[in-house]
Parts: C-alpha cells; structure tokens; sequence
C-alpha cells in the first residue's frame, strides 16, 4: 500500500514550482519522513521515480530508483537516489544527441506518450543529509531524470508530448506500440547506456 496517494493530473500541486529546502527543513523529523514516504510510495506504485508534488509536497525533492521494474522492464538498474534541490545540465547536442522514446507517469496513469529527451545530463544535488554530489547519466536513466525533475517545475510528460498523435493508453501502448518501443528502448540503451 503507498504511504501517500499520487496526485493526479489536474491536481494543482502538479503544476506549481516548487521551493527550495533549506538545511533545516531537510533535517527536520518531517522532511526524512516525506523522503522515506516518496520511496515507499514509489516502490509500492512501481514507479522508476517520483517527485515531491506527486505526493502534495511542493519542495525540491525527487528519488529515483529502478530495480527489475515490471512497469518499466526495458529500463536499466539503477541505485537508489534521493535528489533535494537538484539542478539538471543537457550536455551534449540538440537534436544529435536526443531520442524519442514513450513515458508514462503515476500522476498521469492512464496514458503515455512520446517525448524528446537528451540522452546525456548531470544532475547536482544534495543527498538527503545535505551532502553535495554530482552524477552523470545517459540513456533511458537520463530521460527519467528530466522526467522527474520536470516535475519541480510545474511540467508533466504530457506538456513534452510534440506529436498528441503518439497518446496512447497503458492498455493500447501493451496491444499496438510495447514490441516497437522495447526494441528502440534496447538500441537507446545499446549506444547510450543506462
């Protein structure tokens, strides 16, 4: 069972810009249990991530965590991470070094879409006990990335949908595009990584 319901689309939390923590906050009994709430709420609604608004927290806090993902099978590992105040750097080039692929999101359960992603970011963060730390990602991982932190911004998926042509509910993703896609996904893993 989550520890927190998923705000939905529609949702106001969804679409506000979130606030920094400052080092008390993110000390505070209350801040650890948010974090220990996202990570249950994520791991309970398979999801490769999830972000503080989705639980109707509007602070700069997102995790990150994929492991043997039956809702996401074609996405790589990768450990869990807890990002407070993170800030995400594209590197590489527009539209060299981008990819279009499908996602979905918790607060948006009933479809996906595709957007364009760049397949090469660093994220600067604090951990949650207020350690900097730096890493780069590439590949499908990069895009969950810019998905999750999106959500610190007030933007969905849907709002990166170019072509609406490419919605499709979870069901008709399964029956018409799942065989496309996990083939794509496993050639953007294979000159990606992650």
């Amino acid at each position: 069972m989550p520890a927190r319901e998923v705000r939905k689309l529609g949702d106001p939390v969804l679409r506000r810009v979130t606030a920094a923590v400052t080092p008390e906050q993110l000390a505070s009994v209350e801040t650890q249990a948010l974090i220990d709430d996202l990570i249950d709420t994520m791991h309970a609604a398979h999801g490769a991530g999830i972000a503080a608004p989705q639980v109707g927290a509007p602070v700069r806090i997102a995790v990150v965590h994929v492991r043997d993902n039956p809702r996401y099978p074609y996405k790589p590992n990768y450990p869990l991470t807890v990002f407070v105040n993170p800030r995400l750097t594209l590197l590489g080039e527009p539209g060299r070094d981008d990819e279009r692929i499908f996602e979905g999101c918790l607060s948006v359960p009933d479809l996906r879409g595709e957007v364009v992603r760049r397949m090469h970011v660093r994220c600067d963060a604090l951990d949650r006990h207020g350690a900097p730390f730096s890493v780069e990602v590439r590949g499908l991982t990069a895009g969950t990335f810019q998905h999750e932190l999106d959500h610190l911004d007030g933007r969905l998926f849907v709002d990166r949908v170019m072509d609406p042509s490419t919605l499709t509910t979870w069901a008709n993703f399964d029956q018409y595009h799942r065989e496309a896609f996990v083939r794509r996904a496993a050639d953007i893993v294979a000159r990606w990584g992650g």
